[in-house]
């Protein structure tokens, strides 16, 4: 007789992971992530780029119109901007615990870099001394040149038609004369809106009717001239100048069929859309978002648009309930309440890394919980550290805690997960609702202006930190680099290094802190 044996929870997940058969996945997702964490340095669009030449160029995990669908999506929603674009790659390609996987070991080296930074700024004086200081802005310097090269090879991707170049430039320039929290998401739905109106023509008809109006006015006011009176030779001229009604039907017929329709309003043939009968594009199986398979691993997992709709609804429940708890109790912990506005700045964070410092200072430094001088450092060196700029909240959310008397590890981890948890969530669910629209004509021409926008955007982050890179002892808060040539140099070195002579961005920040010495020991 057979004994029945009854497993223990600790083997019955590890059957149930066998039966899954994770292991390809999982590795496959360390093999490919693992150096990423260290050598990402330049910020979202210069991880955006590396994410492009790895997953597209190289590996061919999705084609270039998954990815420009994915950017625009991580773009359009809250939360990290790059950080979103690898997991929604991973879980794609391999599923979601390979995703959560290569999120931890993209994000974990520079947390745990920003939370020793956050250590040893909390226990040093007043102020720093100057080879220091010069470091500092010689990294921003370089910085400003690293992100100013990858916006504009991610314009150059962007750029479709004139459309696409008017949107860039508009949503570059609109991002400069303004900064607000509503603002950004406002700028890319507006961008969508107008792309959606060009590609469908719907004001074609209207704007044609008006240019015609001077040329209508000027037919009337010839006919109500006299006729110059002319000799049979003249009038027989004139008639044969006049085309014949049928021949200007022909001709009106001729234009009209010239004229080009939503499936050929990209010029360079990257917007192609279904006929005018048929209005939903066949999305091919293997790029279908709902489909997460890989060669090692036949196995395909599906999430419905209605589990995707079903988290995005959890989440937004459990914002709701952390934010009324947070105004419904006056005497809130210190820890909670650092949390609550790290969750906040998570979940309404539109455009990435650029806007998450100018909030994050609104949100921590204006409570009164770390220095001016203490934040504007720790601005400077997270664009020298490698991996997401949303780190900055571990380094924040420490010092905030050591300097209330608090375990300064658990103030980074309730920075870790406050700013992180909002966009990942959202994004995941998104991904489901996403496999279902994508197909969708109007869905396609949205994204082609989104995209345009959120690339002018990244422009935004060129100029914010340009204006505040340099940093010494009579500025601590910060001045603009154009005030000394020298970091003018560094800038444009980096720049053109990484364009015309492939330095890449760690050795471009490298030199640029190198140089930043070299002005100390020349200038002093």
């Amino acid at each position: 007789m057979g004994v029945k044996t009854r497993l223990s929870p600790a083997n019955w997940a590890w059957d149930k992971l066998s039966e899954w058969d994770l292991s390809p996945r999982l590795w496959n997702t360390i093999r490919e992530t693992w150096y990423l964490g260290f050598t990402s340095f330049g910020g979202p669009p210069v991880h955006f780029k590396i994410f492009h030449d790895k997953y597209v160029t190289k590996l061919h995990w999705i084609d270039e119109e998954v990815y420009q669908e994915l950017f625009s999506v991580c773009q359009a929603f809250s939360g990290p901007g790059s950080t979103k674009m690898l997991y929604c790659i991973n879980l794609i390609h391999d599923g979601f615990l390979p995703a959560v996987l290569g999120f931890l070991i993209w994000s974990l080296p520079a947390a745990l870099g920003m939370f020793g930074l956050a250590i040893g700024i909390s226990n040093v004086g007043e102020t720093l001394p100057r080879p220091v200081y010069a470091l500092l802005s010689g990294l921003n310097a370089a910085t400003v040149g690293i992100i100013a090269l990858a916006a504009v090879q991610l314009a150059q991707k962007a750029i479709t038609d004139k459309l696409t170049r008017l949107l860039v430039f508009l949503g570059a320039a609109a991002g400069l004369l303004y900064n607000a929290l509503w603002y950004f998401p406002v700028l890319m739905l507006i961008a969508g809106i107008i792309s959606v109106i060009h590609d469908f023509r719907w004001l074609h008809g209207p704007v044609k009717w008006v240019a015609a109006l001077p040329r209508k006015a000027m037919g009337r006011k010839k006919e109500r001239e006299p006729e110059p009176e002319a000799s049979p030779s003249q009038g027989d001229e004139v008639e044969l100048q006049q085309p014949a009604p049928s021949s200007r039907a022909a001709s009106t017929k001729s234009a009209r069929q010239r004229l080009p329709t939503p499936s050929t309003a990209n010029q360079d043939g990257n917007n192609e859309e279904a006929d005018d009968d048929d209005n939903v594009r066949t999305v091919p199986p293997s790029h279908d978002l709902h489909q997460q398979t890989t060669p090692d691993t036949p196995t395909t997992t599906t999430q419905t648009w209605k589990t995707g709709l079903l988290i995005i609804l959890l989440f937004l429940a459990s914002f709701v309930a952390v934010m009324v708890t947070r105004g419904v109790i006056p005497s809130n912990p210190l820890l909670y309440r650092l949390f609550s506005n790290l969750y906040l700045a998570g979940t309404i964070i539109f455009g990435g890394g650029p806007v998450v410092i100018p909030l994050l200072r609104e949100y921590v430094v204006a409570e009164g919980w770390v220095s001016p001088r203490d934040f504007l450092i720790g601005l400077a060196l997270i664009q020298g550290f490698p991996g997401p700029n949303f780190n900055f909240a571990v380094y924040l959310g420490a010092l905030t805690a050591a300097g209330r008397g608090y375990s300064p590890a658990l103030g980074a981890v309730l920075g870790y997960v406050g700013i992180y948890v909002p966009g990942l969530v959202t994004v995941h669910g998104t991904v489901g609702v996403w496999g279902a629209i994508r197909g969708w004509r109007w869905v396609r021409s949205a994204l082609r202006g989104v995209n345009a926008a959120a690339v002018g955007l990244i422009y935004t982050a060129v100029y914010r930190l340009w204006q505040i890179g340099w940093i010494d002892e009579a500025f601590e808060r910060g001045t603009s680099l154009a005030d000394d040539p020298w970091w003018v140099v560094v800038t444009a070195s980096s720049y053109v290094g990484g364009c015309w002579f492939g330095v890449s961005p760690p050795v471009a920040c490298v030199l640029g802190a190198a140089l930043g010495l070299v002005r100390y020991g020349v200038v002093g």
